[in-house]
């Protein structure tokens, strides 16, 4: 499944997302030389309809057409089949972020040999691209708390996620061998979302080492994402159909960030329905009523909290889920521990 290529295949740089698998007709790992031999691992398109990654790469590629890269750059290339049509998997695929903690299927196959072959190669750090769906701000993603792993998150920006959860994301998996970072860069096509992205891709490129002294306190804001909020399959749900099980909030994702006070209305439930949202901490236990109250066939926070990838978008809801709630996390403390 997985093809291993050791030069850009002809008319990669000019490929858009839809026309990629004309290129790359699948999962693709592209091996490039640099100056420093440990290589930059980078994938793109891991969701089909998230294009920035692709977009950015292209442009750093074309930038250096003609001179040596500065470090060895590693390009895994993704789920082209579901960019042809642009979305973020299709139908019986599954999420080629969620395939990295191993397994029997011929995807989980695939990332467990990406993941062996990288590591053969001393790679240097990882970089997963992402866009999300709603409004949210730029901001990186670590899955482990030392100083190496903050240092390549605040290289993007002062908002740094703590998610330990899931666990078979690219970014997780990668993190026992080296930094590790998931890139969320706003909406695909957004010009500040490829210049931010573009400009962080140089900076990780010209890096010597990766410093592993201490970030200091106003560098850094750090959120611990500590429950994954989800719509039972079961239950149908709608932002304004009021036949729908569960009639979510207009303009939710607008709540993306914000410290939400308790007793702020997330849904309105249809009467007798039997409708909640399922709420699930780090270790997989039922966090709903922690977080969440249900009265009057209302939905309403519990205490204040934080949310984080809320979408306008149904489809995306029902693939992935409603939303990650987060705390924010005393980073010093934690570290002086």
């Amino acid at each position: 499944m997985l093809r291993i290529i050791h030069s850009l295949p002809q008319g990669f740089m000019d490929a858009a997302a839809v026309d990629l698998c004309s290129v790359v007709p699948g999962p693709s790992l592209i091996h490039l030389s640099g100056r420093r031999p440990e290589p930059l691992f980078v994938s793109v398109l891991l969701h089909g309809n998230e294009t920035t990654g692709l977009a950015t790469v292209q442009r750093l590629l074309k930038k250096y057409r003609d001179q040596e890269l500065p470090r060895a750059l590693s390009l895994f290339v993704g789920n082209v089949e579901a960019a042809r049509q642009g979305v973020r998997r299709l139908a019986g695929q599954p999420d080629f972020n969620r395939i990295w903690s191993g397994g029997d299927s011929a995807e989980q196959i695939m990332a467990q040999q990406v993941l062996h072959e990288m590591q053969k190669r001393q790679v240097f750090a990882c970089v997963d691209i992402h866009n999300n769906t709603g409004l949210n701000p730029h901001y990186a993603i670590i899955s482990h708390l030392d100083y190496r792993h903050f240092q390549i998150a605040t290289l993007f920006g002062r908002t740094v996620v703590y998610a330990t959860t899931p666990v078979t994301t690219c970014n997780y998996a990668f993190a026992g061998t080296c930094p590790a970072v998931t890139l969320e860069s706003g909406l695909p096509g957004q010009t500040q979302g490829e210049d931010h992205v573009f400009e962080y891709l140089e900076a990780c490129m010209r890096l010597t080492k990766m410093p592993g002294s201490p970030v200091a306190a106003h560098d850094m804001d750090l959120f611990h994402t500590v429950a994954t909020v989800k719509i039972p399959e079961r239950l149908s749900f709608s932002f304004t159909d009021p036949d729908a099980a569960i009639r979510l909030i207009p303009d939710i994702d607008r709540l993306n960030f914000c410290e939400v006070a308790a007793g702020t209305l997330l849904a309105e439930l249809r009467p007798g329905s039997g409708a909640y949202l399922e709420v699930w901490d780090e270790n997989g236990n039922d966090a709903q009523e922690r977080y969440f109250t249900q009265a009057d066939d209302q939905v309403r926070t519990a205490c204040a909290v934080m949310p984080s990838m809320l979408t306008m978008r149904e489809d995306i809801i029902r693939m992935d889920c409603l939303c990650y709630l987060m705390e924010r996390m005393d980073w010093q403390q934690h570290m002086r521990v």
